[in-house]
């Protein structure tokens, strides 16, 4: 083989994370907001209507509220503001 081929990761390089601690855990979440944050993954949608109907079925006293980021891999700072200021918690989901 004289010619020699040259593979790119199209991912690129990843950020820098920095750790953060949990939210605190909840003792019940009935009567709270959870957002179900849809990450615009592959069959993520498909996924959080499932885990909303999942909700409905099982513990009907919670409030799933869907919600999606404008870009997927950038962070959505009105999102978070609302989560933040309307939900008691969030779920994200990052499909299959």
């Amino acid at each position: 083989m004289a010619d020699k081929i040259k593979v790119l990761d199209p991912r690129g390089f990843p950020p820098k994370v920095t750790g953060k601690r949990l939210a605190p855990r909840l003792e019940s979440l009935d009567g709270k907001i959870v957002y179900l944050v849809d990450c615009l993954f592959d069959n993520s949608e498909v996924f959080m209507i499932q885990l909303q109907e999942w909700f409905a079925e099982h513990m009907p006293a919670v409030n799933t509220r869907m919600i999606k980021p404008t870009a997927s891999w950038v962070d959505d700072p009105d999102m978070r503001s609302k989560i933040e200021t309307d939900g008691n918690a969030a779920i994200l989901g990052v499909g299959l």
